[in-house]
């Protein structure tokens, strides 16, 4: 027999003290909370603990005589009554939504539905079929948070990568077998040595929570590969960190010490208790009606603005209470820099809809842990007005869908207003300006996780999910795509070769805007889904990165794009363009700064020199954009002066306008070129530049003693990515 005390209410989940453990659960409709205790193998139970006291809403309880590692799950008793929302059944154990280990994945099993096909509750005793949560100390005072010394990486020197854990390192030969697909593989210095040659500066992780597959995806024998079905919201999953999150802190260690920040996408606006006849595994149990928004009139049906089956209520305090637990948890035990919030409409909704002061932005803006921190919304949901590009709060970084469609639309030669490019090439002012926010905070991509991966976007004009076994009905049909003629894979030299060109025009458009550049995981690797444009359910090799077949021509080519980047801050200044000239230069910036600061920030001008009208902006056939960006001298970074060309016509010839100071034009990039990286830079003869089509150039103003900077890195880093 254990002492069983009251306990406090204080901290939410098992925490365990010197004498056994304190657990506290929330639930405002459960007539009683039972803590059972199992064997060490999490398959008996043991021992079932009624919690004797409730503060408020809060069940609690001290019990002597448990220890780190001991198994556990939760009961709770209450009405069954789905149509006034509740869905109470003690023969479902649950997990604990505090817990911080779990002893095993998540696996689909008819026994977890709490609700049989007829509507009646079912009464068989999910315990063998549910992980068991497991006592763990607390991971990390917070006086030892591994982020309290970090600096972080400033927003405008900022890289995205957005990856896999267990696709990035599940294929990669040299990372050891035994750690492949996890976050200790991640941590690999072969893994890290790619990044790191990439220049990449942010890691942004899809889910690497605990979640469950869905019940179609068990049915046709596939699986849940991105995890965007959260159910153990603080416990990475098993699969993907087996050493918990104590993995999880060595593997964002060693990538704080290679100088990349990790970002954690995280999903907040649903659970993977799904639909009504979903499992039952932890909120539903615990509390439906409060964890869950209800309709008024059918509050045995979930609101579905996430198109997942249900959405959490975050404007209610127990449901914003276990979501800002969470971020704090990963912050101060894994030192992550940030999170992106999938879905993230959804997390600012209130009854009414959509909320720019919603409780939980409001809340994160304030909380001492979080709000220094990194946040990136995907600004959107599949609710009604869910479509909030530009209107989360001004620190935010926002996905940029905008971006991506409008340069996939240029690029598929849509005949589009070069307008409508210029505005998102210079950071999207007309969404984020209007707030005084920095372009920064445009997180600019072409492709990602979900969509055609870059080379199919040049390859395949429908999308093919067949495997996905929904008859090709899911993922979406607008994804601005081309395919040079031929649908997939080719042994066309001239298409292949189309096709790569049109993926550094690409990338250079991408890497040459203002605002945050975002790259998709093995994007530039030349990485293929077959077409496949919803690869949630694959699992395998074609989700995963083929290292065998990397294109490390291609991966050298981002490479230089991302120094050439860093080296002109007229790229990627974080400041909104305005075509009028800068002030004067003064102090050590001499006499000779002061002529280049008289120079517009930008010039849109047409290939012939002259620049751009009215009638140029608004005929809709003028198919090159040609910005010539200037960056006044600050400290000791001198005067840099560049021009773009984004040309998606025919040949043309190109005149850039008269150099500044004794300077001359210097072309860097030419992506329709074999060797599309000109290393020494070539100078540009005064009757213009001839220009292919489909291209992006990039000139910059260099004076005789400038020709070389840079050089000698770039031809490291070339050489060591194509392996020479």
């Amino acid at each position: 027999m254990r002492r069983v005390s009251s306990g406090s209410p204080e901290p939410l989940g098992l925490t365990l003290s010197g004498a056994g453990a304190n657990i506290a659960v929330f639930s405002a409709h459960a007539t009683r909370i039972e803590l059972c205790l199992f064997d060490a193998h999490g398959v008996t139970e043991i021992e079932r603990i009624v919690l004797p006291e409730r503060t408020g809403e809060i069940f609690h309880a001290h019990v002597d005589g448990i220890t780190a590692g001991a198994r556990y799950g939760l009961r709770a008793h209450g009405p069954y009554a789905p149509h006034d929302g509740h869905r109470f059944n003690p023969a479902k154990l649950l997990v604990d939504p505090h817990a911080r280990a779990l002893d095993r994945p998540f696996s689909l099993h008819p026994g977890l539905c709490g609700q049989r096909p007829d509507g009646w509750r079912d009464e068989i005793d999910s315990a063998p079929f549910v992980p068991k949560s497991i006592a763990v100390h607390d991971p990390i005072p917070a006086a030892a948070s591994p982020r309290a010394e970090r600096t972080p990486v400033p927003w405008s020197e900022m890289v995205v990568y957005e990856l896999h854990v267990r696709g990035f390192t599940k294929q990669h030969p040299g990372v050891p077998s035994a750690v492949r697909g996890t976050c200790a593989g991640l941590a690999h210095p072969a893994a890290i040595e790619h990044l790191t040659r990439l220049g990449i500066t942010t890691v942004e992780l899809m889910p690497i929570a605990a979640a469950i597959d869905e019940s179609h995806l068990v049915r046709a024998g596939l699986t849940n590969y991105w995890g965007y079905n959260t159910v153990g919201w603080m416990v990475p999953d098993p699969r993907l960190a087996p050493g918990g999150i104590t993995e999880l802190r060595e593997c964002v260690a060693t990538l704080h010490d290679a100088g990349i920040e990790v970002l954690l996408d995280v999903v907040l606006n649903h659970s993977g208790e799904g639909e009504a006849n979903g499992p039952t595994l932890s909120l539903r149990g615990l509390d439906n009606a409060t964890y869950y928004r209800l309709p008024r009139e059918q509050k045995d049906r979930y609101v579905n603005d996430t198109g997942c089956g249900n959405t959490l209520a975050l404007d209610r305090p127990p449901v914003l209470r276990l979501a800002l637990d969470t971020l704090r948890h990963y912050a101060r035990a894994a030192g992550v820099d940030g999170f992106r919030y999938d879905l993230a409409t959804t997390l600012a909704r209130g009854d009414d809809g959509f909320d720019p002061a919603a409780p939980f932005l409001t809340a994160l803006a304030q909380d001492p842990v979080l709000r220094d921190l990194k946040h990136i919304a995907e600004p959107w949901d599949v609710g009604y007005g869910g479509y909030r590009v530009g209107e989360f709060p001004a620190a935010w970084g926002e996905w940029n869908d905008r971006y991506r469609d409008t340069v996939r639309r240029f690029w598929r030669g849509d005949g589009e207003h070069v307008g409508e490019l210029a505005t998102r090439v210079a950071g999207s002012p007309d969404i984020f300006g209007t707030r005084s926010r920095p372009p920064s905070r445009s997180i600019n991509f072409v492709a990602a996780h979900d969509g055609f991966t870059l080379t199919d976007l040049v390859s395949y004009e429908r999308k093919h999910n067949e495997a996905n076994g929904e008859q090709n009905r899911d993922g979406t049909s607008a994804n601005n795509s081309w395919n040079h003629g031929v649908e997939g894979p080719t042994t066309d030299p001239g298409v292949a070769s189309a096709r790569q060109r049109d993926v550094r025009a690409l990338l250079a458009t991408l890497f040459f805007s203002r605002g945050t550049p975002m790259l998709s995981m093995g994007d530039e690797l030349g990485r293929t889904q077959l077409g496949n444009n919803n690869a949630y359910a694959q699992d395998g090799a074609l989700a995963w990165i083929d290292w065998s077949h990397a294109d490390t021509h291609l991966a050298a080519f981002v490479a230089s794009l991302v120094r050439l980047r860093r080296a002109h801050p007229a790229l990627r200044a974080d400041r909104w363009l305005t075509g009028r000239t800068s002030g004067a230069a003064s102090g050590a910036e001499g006499a000779s700064a002061a002529s280049s600061a008289a120079l517009p920030d930008v010039e849109w001008r047409r290939p012939d020199g002259h620049l751009m009208t009215f009638t140029d902006w608004s005929s809709g056939t003028v198919r090159t954009l040609v910005a010539v960006l200037h960056h006044p001298a600050e400290g000791e970074t001198p005067a840099d002066r560049v021009l773009v060309a984004f040309h998606g016509g025919g040949d043309c010839l190109l005149h850039p306008p008269e150099p500044n100071n004794g300077a001359a034009w210097h072309q860097l990039i030419d992506t329709a070129a074999s060797t599309p990286v000109l290393v020494p830079s070539v100078p540009v003869r005064s009757g213009g530049l001839r220009v292919s089509p489909r291209s992006v150039v990039l000139l910059a103003e260099r004076r005789v003693e400038l020709l070389l900077d840079g050089v000698a890195e770039l031809h490291a880093v070339q050489h060591h990515l194509l392996g020479q």
